[in-house]
């Protein structure tokens, strides 16, 4: 699903509420296999899960902004701290 160029206040919610509901997905699983990755050695490729998801997370608050969704920016933003504070524990 992709946001138009069109300025209709509800396509703008249906897809910040469903980029939102992935990203929390998203972010909900690497931090629940987080743990386990490390453990098995894999610290790497999570380092890469986050990385990943904090692009995504990133462009999707800036497209937020852009269209003044402030609330959709703010949360986004909120799951961009967690996964950079989350990517600030692994050992490098």
């Amino acid at each position: 699903m992709t946001l138009s160029d069109s300025d209709d206040p509800r396509a703008a919610f249906d897809y910040f509420s469903n980029e939102y509901s992935q990203a929390l997905q998203a972010f909900q699983a690497i931090e629940n296999q987080a743990s386990t990755l490390m453990l098995m050695g894999y610290s790497d490729d999570l380092r890469q899960f986050i990385e990943q998801f904090l692009e995504m997370a990133t462009r999707a608050r800036e497209l937020a902004i852009e269209k003044n969704e402030t609330h959709f920016a703010e949360w986004f933003g909120e799951l961009v701290e967690k996964a950079d504070a989350l990517r600030s524990t692994l050992a490098r």
